[in-house]
Order: C-alpha cells, then structure tokens, then sequence
C-alpha cells in the first residue's frame, strides 16, 4: 500500500469515504495525473506541477479539495472557497456525498489540468 492509500484509509468517516471517492474521481477524468505524499497528505500532479491536494484542516468538518492555482478559476466556479486567506489556492469543501456535484467537479478538473498545462509556473504570486 502507497503512503496516501495509507494516509486516507486512515482517516475517520465520513473524511475516508469522501477522499476515497474524490481519488478515483480524478484518476478517472485524468488518467495521466500523478499522486505524491508530500507534507503529510496526497497531492496530485500533472505536467510534474501540483495541481490539488486532499487535506482535512483542523477544526473543520469537511475534506478540502484545494487546488493550487484555483485563484484563476474561482470566477468561473465561484463554488471555490478562500479558506484562511490564501494567495493563490481555492478550494472545494466537501460535507458530504450526497451534496457533491461530480460532473461539475470534473470539468473543474479538466480546466485546472488545462490551465496548469499552459502556465510556465506553478506559483505565480
């Protein structure tokens, strides 16, 4: 077993479930996407750039869907939350299954991966 099946199959419910679901979600819709464990939870990567991470922040009650240049993409999916300020990242906040919307989560997918393709930079503020 990988690090981030590990690290998702070690969280509690409903965060196990949730992460489970949104993983096989983007391998689904980006077949060619990387997965890393970096700074203790799964990253997703594509054009050897982070594109997304999976995280549970203290305090919350829901899995962050955060991706790193979300800032770009938060005025066609205004749904993207600015959590504790961020620069750069957007995220989604994910409750619950019942309420998730994955058509709508893989074309934000799809435009991420394409937008992080065409930049020369990961970070860019």
């Amino acid at each position: 077993m990988n690090p981030v099946e590990q690290h998702i199959l070690n969280q509690i419910e409903p965060y196990q479930s949730i992460m489970l679901y949104m993983r096989f979600v983007v391998f689904k819709t980006l077949p060619t996407i990387e997965e890393k464990y970096s700074y203790k939870i799964p990253f997703f990567n594509i054009h050897k750039k982070p594109l997304l991470y999976l995280n549970i922040l203290k305090g919350t009650d829901y899995v962050d869907i955060a991706f790193v240049q979300g800032v770009l993409l938060e005025k066609k999916y205004p749904e993207l939350k600015n959590h504790a300020n961020r620069k750069q990242v957007r995220s989604l906040q994910v409750k619950s299954l019942e309420d998730f919307d994955e058509l709508r989560f893989t074309q934000l997918l799809k435009d991420a991966a394409l937008l992080l393709g065409n930049s020369k930079r990961v970070w860019f503020i």
